[in-house]
């Protein structure tokens, strides 16, 4: 088992942490001062009550400011999140012995159609022969694939096994595949994963997780597993996966964000949480050994929602691999040294509207809630006990900032029945409105800044760039009040006990109508229409100091509606706004498009025998608790079976 420290290639790393900590807190306390100066007319009850709700708000948003503060200089400098090195002047790691070590490539599935599902592993394992074939030296890894279908429609599944089948014929020669379907899905995706590990764990030394919307190019694949071989410490690397394939315009402008920025703030994470960031559950290689012995999921205590099994499992994951002194790495060396996209080739598709795109969000927050339970849990890491908590907040966050445009329309009413002058007038009352718009806003800038000094042309030019982020800080700011009155709701359903079912996800093009827009914005739209005709009698000045947060309210069921019409491909040229470097001339993605035409073209309708499941090496997982944890040398060999919380 390693040993829990900071390895040298990541210098100051206690430094960095408390470097921001330190940003963030005065930050906070510069904001909270100035409130306190601002409200100092109003009763000390409602004061407080304003603080408490500011400073949760204001400190995420001085984190995020501050990571992403952090990323534009590393990535200006094209400097390594971990090591600070140039890297222009990256040096390979060590890949010796590389060829030894044996690396399964799992996909988990459940439900799934498997034309697109099958066509991007398709994509993924040819990228792989090729970038082997490349090679010159005699290092290449040893890899085999795993479909590990949870699939209980009888239906379904022959029409994947058959699609199945096919791919093994395709690539008989060159790759395994192998194809295991469960009679249930006990543990849904976290299970699927820990089925595989008892059965088949103790064959290979990693393992690459691959959702059923991920594609991942061969040289992503390959720099992984030689990451991982050379870091013998490390438990698991997560890459940072492009979000692709979809051309509503919705899809386009969130695939353009998330070009745009999630290279930088990837880079603002990995500089202060060096060996202890988080899993986003796909697209990431995971040390075998490390995960059997320290990963098996407990169930929490109670009944749905807030109990039961884990449903954001990958959290709790990387927190358990971090306890017992694994490091857990996110690797942004490609995407944020602007490179061509074909060496950071690590993707996933989306949901191609809001509706889909909030039905996730639900999902997610309900998993997300649940881990504020392990926040006391034994032995964890300061920066897991942190993950946890940022990912809740990231929802808790939305009735905390209805609570507080609530408070300040109570306010308002309040001072202008008295004939006291309105809080927004005072200079600095706009000026920390001013300040908390621009923290909000400077990521976006600093992505932006930097697409148009390194690689304009990859967005389609200066001009265009420069559009489509006004055109996404537009769109950005009226979803915001909808997705905070969205989250709202959702939290109320998780608190008074409505659990929700954690079905597969719609992945494909899917335009609303007008019906199906309205029925989930109705109250939305209504509810902020009144509030603005409120505003606007009692004080129309308040009534446009507030435009951004009733703007995206009264315009709820047309924001859904309009932005889920398709625009079509960048390379239609229907619209040339939103175009990213990850959807242009990369040959992975223009593969699955390729595999998934010919799928759709001449589907499979004869069942072929599949190939046989390779011998299995029965391994342990036990399962872990989260009330008491003992490290130690022996915790391999002597494992706790017992299952308990």
């Amino acid at each position: 088992m390693p040993t829990s420290r900071f390895p040298a290639k990541m210098p100051w790393l206690r430094l960095r942490r408390w470097g921001l900590a330190v940003c963030v807190l005065i930050t906070s306390l510069a904001g909270s001062a100035t409130l306190l100066h601002i409200t100092a007319s109003l009763p000390l009850a409602a004061r407080l009550g304003l603080l408490m709700i500011f400073v949760l708000t204001f400190s995420w948003i001085a984190l995020s400011f501050w990571s992403a503060v952090s990323g534009f200089i590393l990535c200006w400098c094209r400097r390594d999140p971990m090591t600070l090195q140039r890297l222009d002047h990256h040096k390979p790691d060590d890949t010796q012995g590389i060829a030894q070590a044996r690396t399964a490539l799992i996909m988990p599935i459940y439900q799934e159609p498997p034309e697109p599902t099958l066509a991007g592993l398709e994509a993924s394992c040819r990228s792989l022969l090729e970038k082997m074939a490349q090679r010159e030296d005699d290092e290449t890894p040893l890899v085999d694939v795993f479909i590990l279908s949870d699939t209980q429609c009888p239906e379904v599944a022959a029409r994947e096994a058959r699609h199945v089948a096919a791919l093994q014929q395709r690539l008989n020669k060159s790759l395994c595949i192998h194809y295991r379907r469960r009679e249930n899905n006990h543990g849904r995706k976290a299970g699927n994963i820990a089925d595989f590990c008892r059965r088949w764990g103790r064959r290979y030394d990693y393992f690459v997780v691959l959702d059923a919307d991920s594609v991942m190019g061969g040289a992503t694949l390959i720099r992984l597993i030689e990451k991982m071989h050379a870091q013998p410490e490390v438990g698991l690397i997560q890459s940072v996966p492009i979000p692709v394939g979809q051309v509503t315009l919705f899809g386009r402008m969130v695939q353009f964000a998330a070009a745009l920025y999630s290279p930088m703030l990837a880079a603002g994470q990995s500089f202060w949480q060096g060996d202890s960031a988080n899993y986003w559950g796909h697209n990431a290689i995971v040390r075998t050994q490390a995960f059997m012995a320290s990963c098996g999921l407990p169930s929490l205590p109670g009944k749905p929602p807030l109990g039961g099994e884990l449903l954001s499992h990958d959290f709790v994951e990387a927190a358990l691999l971090r306890r017992d002194g694994w490091q857990v790495l996110l690797d942004t060396t490609t995407t944020c040294t602007f490179r061509p996209a074909e060496t950071a080739d690590s993707y996933e598709s989306m949901p191609s509207n809001l509706l889909d795109f909030a039905k996730r969000d639900r999902r997610w927050l309900q998993g997300n809630l649940q881990h504020l339970r392990l926040l006391t849990g034994s032995g964890l890491h300061p920066l897991s006990r942190c993950h946890f908590f940022c990912g809740a907040f990231a929802y808790l966050s939305s009735p905390l900032w209805l609570l507080l445009l609530i408070s300040s329309s109570i306010m308002i009413g309040v001072s202008a029945l008295n004939g006291a002058p309105n809080l927004h007038s005072q200079p600095l009352a706009l000026g920390l409105l001013g300040v908390t718009l621009g923290m909000l806003l400077a990521p976006k800038l600093f992505g932006l800044v930097l697409a148009l000094s390194h690689t304009p042309a990859d967005y389609g030019g200066r001009w265009r760039l420069m559009t489509s982020t006004l055109l996404e800080i537009g769109f950005a700011a009226l979803l915001a009040p909808l997705m905070m009155a969205w989250h709202s709701l959702f939290i109320g359903g998780v608190l008074t006990g409505r659990a929700v079912e954690w079905d597969t996800q719609p992945r494909g093009e899917r335009s609303l109508s007008w019906k199906e827009a309205w029925q989930p914005t109705g109250w939305i739209t209504l509810v902020g229409t009144a509030w603005l005709l409120a505003l606007m009698v009692i004080s129309p000045a308040a009534g446009l100091w507030l435009t951004p947060a009733w703007l995206g309210l009264v315009g709820s069921t047309l924001l859904v509606k309009a932005s889920s019409y398709p625009l079509g491909k960048p390379q239609q040229r229907r619209l040339d706004l939103w175009q990213t470097p990850y959807q242009q001339n990369v040959s992975v993605i223009e593969a699955y498009h390729h595999h998934l035409a010919q799928a759709l073209e001449a589907p499979v309708l004869t069942a072929q025998p599949l190939s046989l499941l390779p011998a299995q090496l029965p391994g342990e997982m036990p399962v872990q608790s989260f009330q008491r944890h003992r490290l130690s040398e022996d915790a391999f060999s002597a494992p706790r079976t017992e299952e308990t919380y």
